[in-house]
């Protein structure tokens, strides 16, 4: 890691700051990645965070002792959010372990690539059950509980794909877009519920759900892309490099602090100027 990634890191962890000191945040897809990154800035910030994933347990679990040894808190919790039973099993022992959910990431996610031509109804339904139907059932019971509440803060991660589309991606492309609407939708959802219960305050924390839509990102999932075509993805990229899953994190977690009370229904597009090109 170069000076300049090293400090990004570090500013991204919040060093120094406890701004979310007593929160609860519920990260899927919290073990590597982008959600590692997340779950790491969140947790940097005083936040206890329950990390979601999917099968690797022990991997998880390393996870879950390298933050601890840094003085974070951090709980694992497995589960597959393409199934309706598991995404409301975790949220259950989230909220029997911690006592409540202050914020949701939706960072889950997986991809099936083939053409739509060729693609088979099973590969095309489990990307929208985890990308697009778990961030839906991710969200019903926990925003439920924010709203009971008066406060909390969601933040989808979505993509640029889903924005611009990407050849062999019809079903990640769809479900990546489908999170704009359902971001916007539960925005003005929350917002009408808490001014139905006269809980829209002046200056206060508020309720918000946003969406952050990465470009591509250095991570497990782009390092098996063969360097012809990173070389040629970074032509389409006005700033010449892939993202680091930091950049990502930084992003998150700003629009999960206090001060981001004034933010709902937006998308955040982190892609290096890709979107624009």
């Amino acid at each position: 890691m170069s000076e300049g990634q090293r400090s990004m890191a570090a500013s991204t962890t919040g060093e120094g700051s406890q701004e979310l000191e007593g929160r609860v945040a519920l990260v899927t897809g919290g073990n590597r990645g982008i959600g590692a990154a997340i779950v790491h800035a969140l947790a940097g910030e005083g936040a206890t965070v329950a990390a979601g994933y999917s099968s690797n347990s022990e991997q998880a679990e390393e996870f879950k002792s390298k933050l601890e040894g840094e003085g974070m808190t951090v709980t694992v919790h497995q589960g597959n959010v393409g199934k309706v039973e598991d995404t409301q099993r975790v949220v259950d022992e989230v909220m029997d372990q911690h006592g409540q959910i202050d914020i949701l990431v939706n960072n889950a996610g997986i991809t099936a690539d083939k053409s739509m031509i060729d693609m088979e109804e099973e590969e095309w339904q489990r990307v929208l059950n985890v990308n697009l139907s778990g961030a839906f059932h991710m969200c019903q019971p926990v925003l439920r509980h924010m709203i009971e509440r008066g406060s909390g803060r969601i933040v989808n991660v979505s993509s640029v794909v889903g924005q611009q589309g990407n050849m062999g991606q019809a079903n990640y492309a769809a479900a990546k877009s489908g999170l704009f609407g359902l971001t916007r939708t539960l925005a003005r959802e929350a917002a009408f519920a808490l001014g139905k219960a006269d809980r829209l305050e002046d200056g206060g924390i508020g309720l918000t759900i946003n969406t952050v839509a990465p470009g591509f990102i250095e991570t497990d999932m782009t390092a098996d892309i063969p360097e012809k075509v990173v070389d040629s993805i970074k032509k389409l990229i006005p700033l010449s490099r892939l993202g680091q899953p930091e950049e990502i994190a930084r992003v998150v977690r700003f629009l999960c602090e206090d001060g981001s009370g004034y933010i709902t229904g937006q998308i955040w597009g982190v892609n290096g100027g890709m979107e624009m090109a």
